[in-house]
Formats: structure tokens, sequence, C-alpha cells
């Protein structure tokens, strides 16, 4: 994609799109801070999303729009009392088992789901929308019960998506999870400071 092609996506993008993008980068960077205000953004950005992707047929990932929706809402109250005594939740991370048992989880439902819209359906790319939507799955659910990695477990789904909408040229899209992918890194490390602090 040349600077003209970009320019030339910008001028014809959609406000809804921008509007999307924007609240999308806003729920990153107060997730990051660990800001209850993230989920507003999340959800607003969201419902949004879902009507974008289903106007250019990338259906899993307009399915993985709705569960956003209510990933929102359960993470606003996860958040406030999720821990064991119902207070303020606290970062927690994963040990090398649980890891393996969640990609292989996300490998295995990828493909099933991608041979399944490969046969049945219209679907573009459905393998990687199927890994996509299916990483995004766990992955907001860690950032709901705020695992540490949930922020590594971003940097592989960010970068399929990336080529995801290049290819249905939702470009500002794109854009946008490259941004994800840098705040994802500063997110982790900022996570990990904290994590490191109450372990202490």
């Amino acid at each position: 994609m040349t600077t003209a092609d970009l320019l030339q996506a910008l001028q014809a993008m959609s406000p809804w799109e921008l509007a999307a993008v924007l609240l999308g980068i806003a729920y990153l960077l107060l997730a990051m801070r660990e800001h209850l205000w993230c989920w507003y953004a999340a959800f607003a950005s969201t419902a949004i999303f879902l009507f974008l992707f289903w106007d250019v047929n990338l259906l899993m990932e307009s399915a993985l729009q709705v569960y956003y929706l209510g990933m929102a809402v359960y993470g606003w109250w996860q958040w406030q009392h999720g821990s064991r005594d119902h207070g303020e939740l606290m970062i927690s991370s994963w040990g090398w088992r649980a890891h393996l048992l969640a990609i292989g989880a996300v490998v295995t439902v990828s493909t099933i789901s991608g041979l399944a819209l490969q046969r049945y359906s219209t679907a573009a790319l459905p393998f990687l929308d199927s890994f996509t939507t299916w990483g995004a799955v766990l992955t907001t659910w860690m950032v709901a019960r705020k695992i540490l990695e949930n922020w590594l477990y971003w940097l592989v789904i960010d970068s399929v998506s990336i080529y995801l909408y290049l290819d249905r040229e939702l470009y500002l899209t794109a854009l946008l999870f490259l941004a994800y992918i840098v705040i994802a890194v500063f997110g982790y490390r900022q996570w990990l400071l904290h994590y490191r602090s109450l372990s202490a």
C-alpha cells in the first residue's frame, strides 16, 4: 500500500470507522492504566465495529463484536468486584500449563470453525478470521480477569489482524491494530511492573 493509497483510503473512510478507531485506542490506553472507563470505550467501539465488519463480510469478526459487548460489561464488573473478597481485582499471571491449554484450544477451535466457514459460507479468509476471533475471545477474557500475559497474546492476534484488515481494505482499522501492537508492548511493561510490585 502506497502513501497515495493510504490517503485515498483515509478520504473515503466512514466517520463511523474513525469513531470506532478512536474509541478503540482510548480503550487500550485506559486498560493499560487499569482505569475502569476502558470498558465504556470498549462497549462503544465494539458496537460500531459490529456493523462495519458485517458490511465487509467478515462474519466471525462481526460475531466477535457481540461477544465484546458482553465482555465490556463483564470486565467492568470484574475489575470492581472480581477478587476473592469481592474488592478490586489485582493482576495475576498464568503458568506454562495454562498457556499450553489456552493456545491448544484456540488452534483447535479456529481450525474447526475455519473449515465450517470455508464449506458453508462466503466468509473471507475463514481460517485467519477464525484464529483472530477465537484468540480475541480468550484474550479479552484474560483482560477482564487481569491476566498479565494478555498483552503478549494481543501482539500475535493484532499482527494477524492487520493482514486481515488490509485484505478487506479497512486501512484505518489496520492502522488501529498497528497502534494496538505498540500499546500492547507498553501495556505489558506497565502491568508487569505493577504485578512485580504487588508480589514484592
